[in-house]
């Protein structure tokens, strides 16, 4: 009986193991394994594989774009000479009368055969000789045709013919998310070339100026240098960085190629830079005066001042409208305008759309020369008297205060005559800012005032 159970049982485990064996190698089955995997599927790629059939792949060639802008990319060297102590010991016992010579470099881009160079102004800066090298290593001496501050471009000439060199592109069509290059000369190594992409348009930076900010690594020797799209069209001069070390950290900027080709053209044309304004003034959003009405969370440029005699005056712009469009371009923030507005002459005309109590107009705006200033330290926006204001106030000299800073909002300064600043007597804007751009911050300074009653007032401050 023990014997029967047994093999009963073999007979049972090999009948079991037979159809096991079946079902795992011969039957289909009808079900899948699931994981949580299963979401997060992983793919193996080969990429010689998918190189050579062009699967997924989005490559952007920069080859074209590199060689065409190279060659038109130079090294300027700058040579100062200057004289005077050269440390605070030699200020106070004396120094010997001997120059001291000192040298600074940046790049250039040329863009015309026949040698103009459109560079920084802080390269060439107090230059008492100027050098540029060509990617051929051959060096000429250049002159210096025209410079504007505001923008910080500078034009340069060398004499020489036939030159390879770079067309303005329309810094207007750059889109955010495109591929860039940013070449420059930094150390006379010839040309380098480093890319990356138009991380935003129209930074202010600060200064009251519209910049393209890209992640392509420029360092304080590739000022002056191109910014170029994937054609090899200059869109825009490389000209800042921001950096607590002085060394690229991941956002450069340049002047947009628009406004660098205004300002060049102005140069060559008038031997100076044509600037007309709109004259509209605008809260900075980041001011506690902006996020305490709002401003900060308007898409355009709200409107909190109009300048007297100004283009938008003439039309009729009226404070608390919002500005929403200039022309075809859009306007989400001041910086978006400015840079648009500084493409232009005084005497052309733009077509202005802006919000007023929910309703949409379209205003044409002819721009005018500049009347007005802002001042340093006080920061006060000043303009010259018009025959009106000589005949209001009786005075014949002085300028007007038409704009006042937060900071001194509470002053009750709007509108009033500044006619001295430490006693020296003010005859225009270009007075007054060279006398408030004398005032230091270690002494007392005082500014005589006359408002339209007739009455003058001092306002000390340090």
């Amino acid at each position: 009986m023990k014997r029967f159970t047994g093999l009963f049982l073999v007979a049972v485990m090999a009948g079991g193991l037979t159809l096991g064996t079946y079902k795992l190698f011969f039957e289909k089955s009808d079900y899948a394994l699931v994981s949580q995997n299963d979401s997060l599927p992983v793919f193996t790629t080969s990429s010689a594989v998918a190189s050579a059939k062009g699967a997924g792949i989005n490559e952007v060639d920069f080859t074209m774009a590199a060689e065409s802008t190279v060659n038109a990319v130079v090294h300027v060297k700058n040579v100062t000479v200057s004289r005077g102590p050269s440390s605070l010991l030699e200020f106070w016992y004396g120094y010997e009368e001997r120059p001291r010579v000192q040298m600074g470099t940046g790049s250039g881009v040329i863009i015309s055969p026949d040698g103009y160079i459109v560079t920084n102004n802080h390269v060439i800066a107090n230059a008492t000789e100027l050098m540029v090298t060509l990617n051929n290593n051959k060096t000429y001496e250049a002159t210096v045709i025209g410079t504007d501050p505001n923008t910080d471009i500078a034009l340069l000439k060398i004499e020489e013919r036939g030159l390879p060199y770079l067309a303005f592109g329309d810094s207007d069509n750059v889109r955010i998310g495109q591929w860039v290059l940013a070449v420059g000369n930094p150390f006379n190594l010839t040309s380098t070339v480093t890319a990356g992409i138009v991380s935003a348009k129209a930074r202010d930076l600060g200064r009251n100026q519209s910049f393209i900010q890209t992640d392509a690594a420029v360092n304080p020797g590739n000022s002056g240098g191109a910014l170029v799209n994937t054609n090899g069209d200059l869109i825009g001069i490389n000209t800042a960085i921001t950096s607590q070390t002085g060394s690229y950290i991941g956002y450069s900027f340049a002047v947009p190629s628009n406004i660098a080709r205004k300002i060049v053209e102005d140069i060559l044309e008038y031997g100076n830079v044509q600037k007309g304004i709109l004259g509209v003034q605008s809260p900075r959003l980041d001011s506690p005066y902006a996020r305490e009405n709002g401003f900060d969370e308007i898409e355009g440029v709200y409107v909190d001042g109009v300048e007297e005699d100004s283009g938008a005056e003439d039309a009729e712009i009226l404070r608390g409208d919002i500005i929403k469009r200039i022309d075809d371009i859009k306007v989400r923030k001041f910086a978006d305008l400015v840079g648009y507005i500084s493409t232009k002459r005084p005497g052309d005309q733009v077509e202005v759309t802006l919000e007023r109590d929910g309703e949409e107009l379209m205003l044409p705006v002819t721009l005018k020369e500049r009347q007005t200033i802002n001042l340093p330290a006080l920061g006060l926006t000043v303009k010259n008297l018009s025959e009106a204001d000589k005949k209001e106030y009786k005075v014949k000299k002085g300028v007007k205060i038409v704009g006042v800073p937060e900071t001194y909002r509470g002053y009750d300064l709007m509108g009033k005559i500044i006619l001295q600043v430490d006693d020296k007597e003010i005859t225009d804007i270009q007075k007054a800012k060279e006398l408030f751009g004398d005032i230091s911050r270690y002494r007392k300074s005082s500014i005589t005032l006359l408002d339209k009653k007739g009455e003058k007032e001092r306002i000390i401050f340090q």
